[in-house]
């Protein structure tokens, strides 16, 4: 098999492949052969050493495979040649292979891609969770999503169209724009004078701000929500928490809600409680009620100038390695 090693903390130049013995699935575990490893923002954060959690090095990154299962441990309940989605516990997707236990592994439904599926499992689980724990989107609702071109966004997008909702995207160029419009957005805006864009667009202020982003665009965002909105802080792509005034946040009862994902997988939902809720995104998708784009492809030997592309915003949507 080959994998992805990350011996240091730094730029993803610094990201080598190793070639070693494929493993063997243990009791209860499962071997995937790798068809497509999703890439995302946090990856380069991982690596870079800047993310809130720091991996023993040497580490492999990568949170969410897609491939077929090679072989089966004694007791696990899913044949071999399954298509399956799997999430990984402790990062590691970014190989030929893995090892994960198969109480974690969705099977994926007829008709859903296996690169589409590894590339939306991280963004389209945090806004399925977002909008199935944390927050109520109505149809009809003005939905404002920051940083719409990107994975995350095109995802939150996708999301609140599939809801009934409309969507103000916001993104940065003219290419983000026209992709955040092909996935369901009604307005698609820039930076620049954002609360009164907002405003406008909306007739009068938005209902939900979902934000990935940070930076001095949260806070004129904020300020664009009518009476009752909800802003939801979902990370800070630009690299800058922004410092939220409270005053704004108890002027006409607004809201401001925290999602994270990871955690709640971690610490509430568990293997299981995380399983179901990517079924529960695979059979959407699988419906036809999500419509996540096909994503770019790259060899795996190229994750370092992948992750580095990212990390410059010089990607449109979502791009997954194929070993």
């Amino acid at each position: 098999m080959h994998r992805v090693v990350c011996t240091e903390f730094g730029g993803p130049e610094l990201l080598a492949v190793l070639e070693e013995p494929t493993p063997e699935p243990g009791p209860g575990e499962l071997l995937v052969r790798v068809g497509a490893a999703g890439v995302s923002f946090v990856d380069g954060l991982i690596v870079r050493g800047g993310y809130q959690v720091k991996p023993p090095l040497p580490f492999t990154p990568g949170s969410a495979v897609a491939g077929a299962v090679a072989a089966a441990g004694t007791g696990a309940p899913i044949a071999p040649g399954t298509a399956v989605l799997a999430p990984m516990r402790s990062f590691g997707g970014f190989a030929s292979h893995v090892v994960v236990p198969a109480t974690d592994v969705v099977p994926l439904p007829d008709g859903v891609d296996g690169a589409v599926a590894a590339a939306a499992a991280e963004s389209y689980a945090t806004l399925v969770f977002a909008v199935t724990h944390r927050v109520t989107i109505g149809a009809g609702e003005w939905v404002v999503v920051l940083g719409a071109g990107g994975g995350i966004g095109l995802a939150a997008v996708d999301v609140a169209r599939s809801l009934g909702a409309r969507v103000v995207a916001v993104a940065s160029s003219e290419s983000k724009r026209a992709a955040a419009t092909a996935a369901g957005a009604e307005v698609a805006i820039d930076y620049t004078d954002l609360k009164d864009g907002i405003r406008a667009a909306t007739g009068g202020g938005a209902d939900v701000v979902v934000d990935p982003v940070g930076g001095p665009a949260a806070e004129s965002a904020l300020r664009a929500l009518r009476a009752g909105g909800r802003f939801c802080v979902l990370g800070f792509a630009s690299g800058e928490i922004p410092r939220l005034p409270a005053n704004i946040v108890l002027l006409r009862n607004r809201s401001v809600i925290g999602v994270d994902w990871g955690d709640w997988a971690r610490e509430v939902g568990g293997p299981e409680g995380n399983a179901a809720l990517l079924t529960d995104v695979v059979d959407r998708i699988g419906r036809g009620e999500l419509r996540p784009p096909v994503p770019e492809s790259a060899p795996l030997r190229e994750a370092g100038s992948v992750l580095r592309r990212i990390g410059e915003r010089r990607v449109t949507g979502k791009v997954v390695l194929v070993p």
